[in-house]
C-alpha cells in the first residue's frame, strides 16, 4: 500500500496470505459463499421459477428469503471490484492500471462466452449467457477509460447512472429496431439472435453496473493506510445508514426507483416480502440502495471482527473469487448432468428435487469441501506472483 510507515490508528488489517485488506477479502468471500446458495437453487430447484422481482403472492417464503440474501452478491462484488481497481492504481501507473483493467475485462468476457455459457448447454439450446462475469468484464473495460478523470467527476458519473437509469425504463426496443442489440446489452434484458442458430441472453444489462463499479472506485481512497480505521468505519456507517434511510423513504413513496410494492391483506409476511422484492435485471435504484447499504455496514462488521476464525475463512474465498466461481459452477454442472443422465427428468423437463430443503442440505454439504481447493489456490496465487496470468484469476 506504500513505503511510508502507518500510524497505529490508521492501520489496515491485512490478510495473512498476502498484502491484501482482510475486510475486503472477507466481504468478497461472504458474497461468494452466498452465491453458492443461489446457484444450487438453479441446479436442483430450477423447476420452481423465481420471478424478477420475486412474486410475493406466490413465492415460497424460504426461496424469497434466500433470494433476498443472494441479492447482495452482484452489487457488493462489483463495487469491491471498483475498490480493488483503485488500490491497484495506487501501486501502478495510470497506463498500467488501464492496461490491467482492459486485459482483465477481456479475459472475463471470454470466460463467460467460451466456457461458462457452455456449462449450461444440454439444459437449453446453445446460448451465450451474458451474465455477471461478462458484465464485470464490460464494467472493467469502461472503468479503464474513466480512471483518469478527477474523483468528483467519477462520483457524479456513478451517482447519475445509479440514481437516474430508471428514467430509461420506458424505452423498450424490438429486435427489428436499430440499436436493439446495443440497448439489450445496456439496459434491456432480452434475447439477441446471432448467426449459426446461436442466441445471446443479456441477463445482466450493464449500464447500472457501470455506475456501481465507478462508485466503488470513487470510495477506494477510504481504504488507504493514511485513513484512520475509526474514520473509515464512521464513513461506512454513515453511508450504509444513509442508503438504508433513502431506500425506506423511496420505497414507502412507492413511486420512482422500482416496481410498486403492495399489501397482501391478512398476510404480514407476504406484505413484507413485497416491500423488499426488488428488480435485479437490470438493478433498480432501490435494489442498489438496499444491497450496497447493507454492504457498507458489512465492511464495518467484518473489520471489527477481523480476528474471528470465520472472517479468516471468508477471506480465503475472497482471495481467489474467480477460481471459486469457476470451480463451484463446474462441479454443479457435472453433478446436474450426472444426475440427469442416471435418473432422467424428475420435475417436468429437468432433473430436480421436490423440496427446497434439499437445496439447503446440498449447500451445507458443499461449503467446506469447496473451501479446501480454494484455500490451496489462494496460497498458490500468493506465493507465485511471478506467474503473470494468475492475477487474472
Amino acid at each position: 500500500m506504500g513505503e511510508r510507515p502507518e500510524p497505529p490508528e490508521a492501520s489496515v488489517s491485512l490478510s495473512p496470505l498476502s498484502a491484501r485488506i482482510a475486510s475486503i477479502d472477507a466481504l468478497r468471500g461472504l458474497v461468494m459463499v452466498l452465491m453458492l446458495l443461489d446457484h444450487l437453487r438453479e441446479t436442483w430447484f430450477l423447476h420452481v421459477p423465481v420471478a424478477d422481482p420475486v412474486d410475493a403472492r406466490a413465492a415460497l417464503p424460504a426461496v424469497a428469503l434466500a433470494r433476498l440474501l443472494v441479492s447482495l452478491c452482484a452489487p457488493i462484488f462489483i463495487a469491491l471490484t471498483g475498490v480493488a481497481a483503485y488500490l491497484f492504481g495506487t501501486r501502478h501507473t495510470l497506463a498500467e492500471t488501464r492496461a490491467y483493467l482492459l486485459k482483465r475485462g477481456l479475459v472475463l468476457m471470454a470466460l463467460e462466452v467460451l466456457y461458462l455459457s457452455e456449462l449450461y448447454w444440454g439444459v437449453a439450446s446453445p446460448t451465450l449467457w451474458l451474465q455477471v462475469i461478462w458484465c464485470i468484464g464490460v464494467c472493467m473495460i469502461v472503468l479503464a477509460v474513466l480512471v483518469g478523470l478527477p474523483r468528483p467527476v467519477l462520483l457524479a458519473v456513478g451517482l447519475l447512472i445509479v440514481g437516474g437509469h430508471n428514467l430509461l425504463d420506458p424505452i423498450h426496443l424490438q429486435p427489428h429496431q436499430p440499436f436493439f442489440p446495443v440497448w439489450a446489452m445496456l439496459h434491456q434484458r432480452d434475447v439477441i439472435a446471432l448467426p449459426f442458430g446461436l442466441v445471446a441472453k443479456t441477463t445482466y444489462p450493464v449500464l447500472p453496473w457501470i455506475g456501481v463499479i465507478v462508485l466503488g472506485y470513487a470510495v477506494g481512497p477510504w481504504f488507504l493506510p493514511t485513513v484512520a480505521a475509526q474514520t473509515r468505519e464512521r464513513r461506512f456507517v454513515a453511508l450504509g445508514c444513509g442508503m438504508f434511510i433513502a431506500f425506506v423513504i423511496l420505497r414507502l413513496a412507492n413511486g420512482y426507483g422500482d416496481m410498486p410494492w403492495f399489501a397482501v391483506e391478512g398476510d404480514a409476511l407476504r406484505t413484507t416480502m413485497s416491500f423488499v422484492s426488488l428488480t435485479k435485471y437490470p438493478p433498480s435504484l432501490l435494489f442498489l440502495l438496499l444491497t450496497l447499504g447493507i454492504g457498507a455496514l458489512l465492511v464495518v462488521a467484518l473489520e471489527r471482527r477481523r480476528d474471528a476464525p470465520v472472517v479468516a475463512a471468508l477471506a480465503v474465498f475472497g482471495g481467489a473469487p474467480m477460481f471459486f466461481y469457476l470451480l463451484h459452477l463446474t462441479i454443479l454442472r457435472l453433478l446436474y448432468h450426472g444426475a440427469a443422465a442416471i435418473w432422467g427428468p424428475t420435475q417436468g423437463s429437468v432433473f430436480g428435487v421436490a423440496d427446497y430443503g434439499w437445496v439447503l442440505v446440498w449447500y451445507v454439504g458443499l461449503v467446506v469441501p469447496l473451501y479446501w481447493p480454494t484455500a490451496w489456490f489462494s496460497r498458490f496465487k500468493a506465493s507465485r506472483r511471478e506467474i503473470a496470468w494468475l492475477r487474472y484469476l
